[in-house]
This record gives C-alpha cells, sequence and structure tokens, in this order.
C-alpha cells in the first residue's frame, strides 16, 4: 500500500509505534552527546571516510535527497559497527543561479535565500536521523571556504594551469552567462533548458586538458569500484583519438595549417580540405579571396552561427559550405586542394581544420556529392588483412577493376555511387610505398615518412576540452586577479584573501550579459600592488564546480584560517572511501574533482591521485513512472512523510523498495508498512523478560540459527549495497522471534532476547532512532549506534531448513522455508506456486527466472 493515500492509518498494538516521541528523544539525546563525531588522533580504530554528494539548499529536502542521506548513513553506521572510526560530514554547495535568480525575483540578497534554505535542510537532516559529524559543517558561500578557492585558482594559475583567452563559448541567452561545454545538454542549457548559442569572449579556463591521459587511463584503477557506466561515459567524454598532426601549406600564405587525422595512411585519398566557419583559420583565410567570396561566406557564418555544436554534429544534417577559392597543398603528392568552410567541423576539434577523404568517411563523402567534389578510394575493403594480398587492378579515379563483374557489383563498391563511405579493414591502393599494407601498418608506416620529411608527426587529440570557469554572475567565488592599466594581470596577493563579495542591495543583479560585479564602483576599483596605480578587479566569478571539486578535502579541517586543507590530515583519510550520489554528475563533478586531485598531487599537498575510492549511484524516486516535479504538481513531499510516518518509517521504506542503483516508483514505497514492521519489533523488545546478563546457548535452537544466520549475512549483503534484503532478513527474524513469543518457549527464552538485541543493532543502520529505543527498552546502555556487531556462531549455521527470497523485477515479493538440500527446480517451481508470489505478478508473464539454490529465485516478468 502506498503511504501517500490517506488510508495509511497504523493498526493499533501493545506498545504500538509512536514515531514522534521516539524521534524526539533519540535526536536530543545524539544533540547533547555528539556520538557521530569522528575521533581524532587518539583514536586508535582504522578509518572510513564516507561521504554523500552535499546538497544545494534550494528548498527543503526531497525525496531524492532522502534516498541519497540514507544510503549513505546506512554505510557510514555499518562501518562504525564493524568497529571503524567513521568520517561523515555534511555542507552546502550553497553558491549558484538559482539563489540569484530568487534575489532577482524576491528584490533581496541571495544570502538571504541561500542560509534561510540551509536552516531549513539541516533541520530536515536532523529529523531524519542521519549519523553526521555535525562539527565539521562547511558551506561553499562562506567566506572562510572561498577564500580557498581563491588559493586554488592561484595554485594552479602559477602552474599554468589557468590562463584566460577569447573564444567562441556557450552563452545562455536565458542566464545570461556561458557554460561549460558539459553544461550543455542536447544544445540546451542543463539548467533552464535555454537553447545554446555560440559568443566570442575573453574568459578564464583550467587546462584540464594537460591531464586528459591521466584522466583516462586511470579509470583503469577504478574498474570494479565505480559503476561501469559512470566510466564508460567518462571514457567517451574524454574521448583520445590517437593519429597524426600533419602541416599543409597554403597558397598565398606563409604559415602551414596543422591538421589531424586519424588517418595519416589515406593522405593520397584527399581531395579537399574544410576548415571551420566560425574558427579564426577561416575568417583570415577568406579575408584574402574576392569580395563575392567574403559576402557568402559572412552570409554562411551567421547561418552557422545559429545552430547549436549538437545540430552541426548530427550525421542526417544536410552538408552546407562555401568554397573560399584558397588551396592548400597535400604534403605528399603536391596535389592542390580546395579549401571549404563547412559547418560539420568544430572550431575547437584537433586544429579547427579536416582533410577530406571523401571515399572513405561518410561526412566527407556526403560532402562531396554535395558539391561534386573528386572521391578516390585508398583502401580496398575487399583484400583480406591477412595471408597473401590480392592482385587486383584499378581505374585511373581509383575504382577496382573486376574483370569477371558486371556493372551492378562495380556500383556496389563504389562510394561515388553507393553513397556509403568504405571504413572497413582493408589494404592500401593508389598510395604509393603505402600500397599493399594494411590499415594498422600503413599508419605506421604514413607517420614515419611524414616525420622523415618534416611534414608531420604522432600526435593525440581529445573530445575533452579545457574548463571553462568564467560566469558573469554574483553569486560565486569572485576571480582573484587584479588587471592593470598597462594590461598586465596580477594575483591578488594572498595576505588580500579573500576577495570577499560586496553587499548585493546596491547592485543591479538582472542579467545583462556582463558580470553584475563590473558595476560595483567601489568593489571593482583597486590598485596595482606592484606599482600603486590603479586598477580594477577581474568582475567573474567562478563555475560553481570549482567549489565542489575540492570540498571533500575542506571537512578534513573545515575551520582552518592557515590551510586549505590539512596534507597531514588527507593523509589520515583520503581518498573518500565511500561517495554517493546520483549518476547526473558522472562528468561533471566527478571529472572535474579528479582533475583537481591529481594537480593537488603534483602540488605536493595530497599523496593520492583519485578523490573517491568507491563509488555507489543510486537512483531517483519517482511517481507513477514519472520524474517528480514541482511543476507538474506530481511531488511527494519530504515533510509530510516525516510528519504521517516517522522517519524510520520513510527509511525503511525506501531501503526496502528496490535495489540502489534502480529508480523507484514512490507508488512501490510503503511507509506505513513500515511502520507496522517497526512497531512490532519494538514491541518484542518491550517484551524480553530474561535478563541481560543470560546465557544466550541455552535458548531456543531454531530461534538462535535465524539470529546467526543473519549475523553471517548481512554484513557481505551491506557491503554489496544490498539494503532491501538486509531489511527483508530483518522482517524474517522479527517474525521468527514473533512466533517463538507466541507459539514457542516465549519471551523469557535466553534466544529472544539475543534475536532482539541483534535485530536493534542491525535495525540500527536504517532505523535508528527505533533501533536505539529497542536498545533501551531490553536494558542494554550507552547507544546501539557504536555497538560493534557480534560474529556468527559457525555451529549454529547449519541448517535442514532455510528461508529462501523470491525476488521479482529486483524486489523482495515472498520467503520460503526450504530444505537446504533442495534443487533448484524443486525450489522455481515452489516459488511459482506460492500465493504470496502469485498475488505480486499480478497475472504477468514469467520472462525469466534465475534460481541459486536454496536462498534465492529471482523472477523478471514479460
Amino acid at each position: 500500500m502506498s503511504s501517500s493515500t490517506s488510508t495509511d492509518a497504523v493498526t493499533p498494538e501493545p506498545n504500538a509505534f509512536d514515531a514522534r516521541t521516539i524521534q524526539a528523544k533519540w535526536q536530543s539525546r545524539w544533540a547533547e552527546a555528539d556520538p557521530f563525531r569522528a575521533g581524532g588522533d587518539e583514536d586508535t580504530r582504522p578509518r572510513k571516510y564516507v561521504l554523500a554528494m552535499f546538497p544545494y539548499p534550494s528548498g527543503d529536502l526531497h525525496m531524492g535527497h532522502a534516498e541519497n542521506y540514507l544510503y549513505s548513513d546506512i554505510v557510514a553506521r555499518f562501518w562504525r559497527h564493524r568497529g571503524y572510526n567513521v568520517l561523515n560530514p555534511i555542507g552546502w554547495d550553497s553558491f549558484g543561479l538559482p539563489a540569484e535568480n530568487a534575489a532577482i525575483k524576491r528584490g533581496a540578497d541571495p544570502r538571504e535565500w541561500t542560509y534561510a534554505n540551509i536552516d531549513q535542510q539541516k533541520a530536515s537532516l536532523k529529523q531524519y536521523g542521519v549519523s553526521f559529524d555535525w562539527s565539521r559543517v562547511l558551506h561553499t558561500s562562506d567566506p572562510e571556504y572561498y577564500r580557498w578557492n581563491q588559493w586554488l585558482f592561484q595554485k594552479l594559475y602559477d602552474r599554468g594551469l589557468a590562463y584566460r583567452k577569447q573564444s567562441p563559448v556557450n552563452w545562455c541567452p536565458n542566464d545570461q552567462t556561458v557554460l561549460a561545454n558539459e553544461q550543455v545538454v542536447d544544445g540546451k542549457c542543463e539548467r533552464c533548458g535555454a537553447l545554446v548559442v555560440k559568443k566570442k569572449l575573453t574568459q578564464w579556463y583550467f587546462r584540464i586538458t594537460d591531464y586528459a591521459d591521466r584522466l583516462l587511463d586511470d579509470l583503469n584503477q577504478l574498474e570494479g569500484f565505480w559503476p561501469h557506466k559512470v566510466l564508460q561515459m567518462q571514457r567517451n567524454w574524454i574521448g583520445r583519438s590517437v593519429g597524426a598532426d600533419i602541416d599543409f601549406e597554403i597558397e598565398g600564405r606563409a604559415e602551414k595549417v596543422t591538421v589531424f587525422s586519424t588517418r595519416p595512411d589515406t593522405l593520397h585519398g584527399a581531395t579537399f580540405m574544410v576548415v571551420a566557419p566560425d574558427s579564426d583559420l577561416a575568417a583570415e583565410l577568406v579575408a584574402g579571396s574576392s569580395a563575392a567570396v567574403r559576402m557568402r561566406f559572412q552570409d554562411y557564418l551567421e547561418t552557422v552561427q545559429k545552430a547549436t555544436d549538437i545540430e552541426r554534429q548530427t550525421a542526417d544534417r544536410p552538408k552546407t559550405g562555401v568554397f573560399l577559392d584558397r588551396f592548400a597543398i597535400n604534403p605528399i603528392n603536391g596535389e592542390r586542394l580546395p579549401i571549404w568552410a563547412a559547418d560539420y567541423v568544430l572550431a575547437d576539434y584537433g586544429h579547427g581544420a579536416v582533410m577530406a577523404v571523401p571515399a572513405h568517411d561518410q561526412r566527407d563523402l556526403d560532402f562531396a556529392r554535395a558539391f561534386d567534389l573528386p572521391i578516390r578510394v585508398v583502401v580496398d575493403t575487399t583484400a583480406p588483412v591477412t595471408g597473401a594480398i590480392p592482385v587486383i587492378e584499378f581505374d585511373e579515379d581509383g575504382v577496382p577493376i573486376d574483370p569477371t563483374a558486371g556493372e551492378d557489383d562495380l556500383d556496389s563498391i563504389d562510394p561515388a555511387k553507393t553513397g556509403v563511405a568504405l571504413t572497413g579493414e582493408g589494404r592500401l591502393i593508389n598510395s604509393g610505398s603505402l600500397n599493399g599494407l594494411s590499415k594498422r601498418n600503413a599508419i605506421a608506416r604514413a607517420i614515419d615518412e611524414l616525420e622523415a620529411a618534416g611534414t608531420g608527426r604522432a600526435a593525440k587529440t581529445y573530445r575533452l576540452r579545457d574548463w571553462l570557469i568564467s560566469r558573469q554572475r554574483f553569486w560565486g567565488t569572485p576571480i582573484p586577479m587584479i588587471h592593470t592599466q598597462d594590461g598586465r594581470m596580477i594575483p591578488v596577493p594572498d595576505d588580500q584573501l579573500p576577495v570577499t563579495l560586496p553587499q548585493a542591495r546596491d547592485i543591479d543583479l538582472t542579467p545583462k550579459g556582463s558580470s553584475p560585479l563590473g558595476g560595483a564602483t567601489e568593489w571593482v576599483q583597486t590598485v596595482d600592488p606592484e606599482t600603486g596605480e590603479p586598477a580594477l578587479r577581474d568582475p567573474d566569478t567562478m563555475d560553481t564546480f570549482v567549489d565542489s571539486s575540492w570540498y571533500f578535502l575542506r571537512f578534513l579541517s573545515p575551520k582552518s584560517e592557515s590551510e586549505a586543507f590539512s596534507s597531514a590530515e588527507a593523509d589520515k583519510w583520503g581518498p573518500v572511501d565511500f561517495y554517493i550520489g546520483g549518476v547526473e554528475h558522472a562528468i561533471l563533478h566527478l571529472l572535474y574533482a579528479r582533475f583537481i586531485t591529481k594537480a593537488l598531487f603534483d602540488m605536493g599537498e595530497v599523496e593520492f591521485t583519485e578523490p573517491f575510492a568507491s563509488l555507489i549511484n543510486q537512483g531517483m524516486v519517482i511517481l507513477d513512472g514519472a520524474k517528480m516535479s514541482k511543476s507538474k504538481g506530481n511531488l511527494v513531499l519530504f515533510q509530510e512523510e516525516l510528519e504521517q510516518h516517522g522517519a524510520d518509517a520513510l527509511r525503511v521504506g525506501l531501503a526496502f523498495a528496490g535495489p540502489v542503483e534502480d529508480d523507484k516508483d514512490w507508488a512501490d514505497v510503503s511507509t506505513a508498512g513500515a511502520a507496522k514492521f517497526l512497531s512490532r519489533a519494538l514491541r518484542i523488545a518491550s517484551e524480553v523478560s530474561s535478563p541481560v546478563e543470560v546465557v544466550w546457548k541455552d535458548g531456543d535452537t531454531a530461534l538462535r540459527r535465524a539470529t546467526h544466520k543473519l549475523w553471517a549475512d548481512v554484513p557481505g549483503l551491506v557491503e554489496q549495497t544490498k539494503f532491501n534484503v538486509v531489511v527483508a532478513r530483518l522482517m524474517e527474524l522479527v517474525n521468527i522471534t514473533r512466533k517463538t513469543i507466541d507459539s514457542g518457549p516465549g519471551a523469557a527464552d535466553p534466544a529472544v532476547r539475543e534475536a532482539a538485541e541483534a535485530v536493534a543493532m542491525v535495525l540500527d543502520v536504517i532505523a535508528p532512532h527505533t533501533a536505539e529505543e529497542m536498545w533501551s527498552l531490553l536494558g542494554r546502555e550507552g547507544f546501539v549506534g557504536l555497538e560493534v556487531w557480534r560474529s556468527a556462531d559457525s555451529t549454529l549455521l547449519v541448517e535442514d531448513t532455510v528461508t529462501a527470497v523470491v525476488q521479482i523485477n529486483g524486489k523482495v515479493r515472498g520467503t520460503l522455508s526450504v530444505s537446504a538440500k533442495i534443487t533448484a527446480d524443486e525450489l522455481e517451481a515452489l516459488a511459482r506456486g506460492d500465493e504470496k508470489v502469485q498475488r505480486a505478478l499480478g497475472g504477468k508473464e514469467i520472462a525469466r527466472a534465475v534460481v541459486r539454490a536454496p536462498k534465492v529465485v529471482s523472477f523478471t516478468t514479460a
């Protein structure tokens, strides 16, 4: 039953679950005792650093937050129970556009909106029972934090990793600010959805491309510890291509043009050159052409600038272009190649120009066919790449001649006629010294020949571009640079950091295409620290992803006024052992954090090169199959669920709803059912009548077997993030214990106490308020959240019968008590015939069954 309906009343029973009273009691005690503060140097326990991605304070917590901080808390509490000193901090990613836009709408200072929301979220997290170390709270919008953003900027600047240049940038016309490539999704602004356009501006960049190889190669270290999907997304985004830089002479131009190609072996097949119309090279080349050509080019450029990079790269987009009336010289055969400007080449790919080999590249072929340009085959894709090289004759246009073939056969392999480029493996033809070589060997030979002639060299290029960090907005970290009257750029002296933001009340924050800080006259005017002459502060602020690229290190010494973080503490705690958050951060935040960590390693600030040793991605919480949205009115409110059912019921409901990585539909989350389960667990603790010091081994054997089965299985289940199965095992033990009390040896049996204490200790990772109340009812002192879990007695794990779990589409839908020796076929038959399983299937056909006798049956429906 969904908790979102008004009929979810909890049936009263003895010692009924009173969530509000229990929560208030234990939250008060936690606040007083601060039991979850990480231990210092005096704590000799091994360490674990658990971190959930910190929230943006855009309002109260939502169900995505509830899921994220539940999972991180499960991991943190688990490792405490395993005897570790756990660091589990919290802070707020509190700079950014939403606060500024809210301030503009309300005519207020962004600080007011931001810190009011932080207070609300902080209160909600405490209500939710998350075991944070509250002594380490940070806000990225505090000067005490962003002073160290500015320190980081200057460290990168000193190493040549921060620089300023003019280039075409992604511009959001709605937010009136630039966007990094990673913030453009399907040609639109990631935040507001406006169509992104190109605009040429002078901006600050971080030279992340210097780390492209390390960022790519080091992903291999993370295999098995990060989700494969995330690793693949980063590999694709970095996009390393290996080939050659080839130097082409341009008629009438002293300087050569360098072109990158992954296929230098096909140089003999190049029949024209293409340059990006919005590149500096195109503007320079067309300047030497006739007025008519310049006019056609200008008209074409205006059209191209209205299209997004995504649109320009679409495979089925009609090919357009303008001949610039200029020619390049092929360095390998001296042929004149006409130079065209065409939108399918981007200014920031390689060097902004490509050699076009239409017979073997589909986009080049489409362009050549559209403008009737020559097409020359230089790779015979019909020839085997191993064994003897077949003898094939070709006509003067490079088309293979098969004396036994008819006209239809020739048409089938001629790109000029078929419109399909020959891109497969084969052997080189019409290529001089490369003839007969396979692709791999021909590429190596071509590079050797280019290097020997001084016209090219082996090279790599990347899809990854340098990180554009300038933002034309107010609510962010001011860039700590000074612009002098004579054109120099000088870092703000360290003893003048932080450069703090002025009060917003006297500044017009409305987006105008330039930074609001530029209009803050008193703030922007400063002096040249070297000469004392008047100078201007840089008016831009940093991308907020700079804030989050290193915040995990600031948690190690969040109140330090002398350093960004303690390198000694980083050695003790770093890297983060478990990082928890959504897959939507796979490219942006995670890639930037990896880059900054490697840069800090090179500076000698840290001794590790990857920030997060293990990554856990959770799915979304959706409603009726759709993403929750305020605008659609399909929200389930966090506070309403806390008020109606309590934090523990919400935590149990979410944990039980399905695998961590899957989306959870709120229709499948039963907080009302969870509250009933917690009430039953609490009732058991209240009924235990044996003394604390009772000898467990004298208790009921069957119940003791069930208890020790829990101890044997749960650690592995948590480490595998199978939190839903942990809940199922707890429910099983509660049910078995209830039966032992009601129809067995009774509440005084020692095994009942042992089982109740086991439930309390394991339940703590998911429902901590209830677990603490159980521990107290059982007469135990201290916090159950700090107790080290017990070990299973191996002699009690040899069972005649076991409990098999039945899952349907990844969710636990039933359990079966079966013989430990049951076969897979027998177990599957029992599961198919089980009444609860039949109800859960609801008539749906089982498409796949996975059986691991005697413990698990997993059905997938059609």
